[in-house]
């Protein structure tokens, strides 16, 4: 099996969750040019029910890419988020936003304007999933859980680090951050509602 079959498999496995009447995914897929320099071609694979994270980071092509994006989403029966951009999502009619734990006092005005929209929100620490549920965001997705490629990963929390986090909150949970076929397995029964990755999701 491809890393992206384990993962797609082991992610089923997690309980459903429903907000705003309709079911969460099991399975983000977040966009980073750097290291997925072609997201629709990992968009093609996802199955149906998985998630995107689109962040363009200031891309120069943000709205065709994005556009593009949501094409492939509307065909596959995926849902489309965008990275901390409510004016790129609006222009890629995206299902709704992914902010940064910063962000998290906007998520009022922003749901006021779009009350459809799906609200996620990056979390690091206790106090970062505190703000998010003041903010109203729909769920948290916590990172880094394992050790990452991401230039901008902190120190690992770890399965038990997760779950204490899991515990402190109501909302929904996404583990991120080193989750690969290797260690998904770990991830069982640690209360999350889904899981989340990059480049791992890019492998054969």
């Amino acid at each position: 099996m491809s890393e992206l079959e384990v993962l797609s498999s082991a992610a089923a496995a997690f309980p459903p969750r429903t907000v705003r009447g309709q079911a969460l995914p099991h399975l983000l897929f977040f966009t980073d040019p750097q290291r997925v320099p072609n997201p629709e071609a990992i968009a093609e694979r996802l199955p149906a029910g998985a998630g995107i994270v689109y962040r363009a980071f200031s891309a120069e092509d943000a709205i065709e890419r994005g556009r593009r994006l949501r094409v492939i989403a509307t065909e596959r029966g995926l849902l489309l988020l965008v990275g901390a951009h409510p004016g790129l999502a609006e222009g890629v009619r995206a299902d709704g936003l992914h902010m940064p734990e910063r962000l998290s006092a906007e998520i009022p005005r922003l749901r006021a304007e779009h009350s459809r929209w799906l609200i996620t929100v990056a979390a690091h620490d206790r106090g970062a999933i505190q703000a998010a549920e003041r903010g109203g965001a729909d769920a948290v997705v916590v990172s880094p859980i394992f050790p990452s490629n991401s230039p901008s990963a902190g120190e690992p929390l770890g399965v038990e680090g997760l779950k204490d986090l899991v515990a402190a909150t109501s909302l929904p949970v996404y583990a991120l951050g080193g989750v690969r076929a290797r260690t998904v397995s770990r991830l069982i029964g640690s209360g999350i509602v889904g899981i989340a990755a990059v480049e791992a999701l890019a492998g054969p």
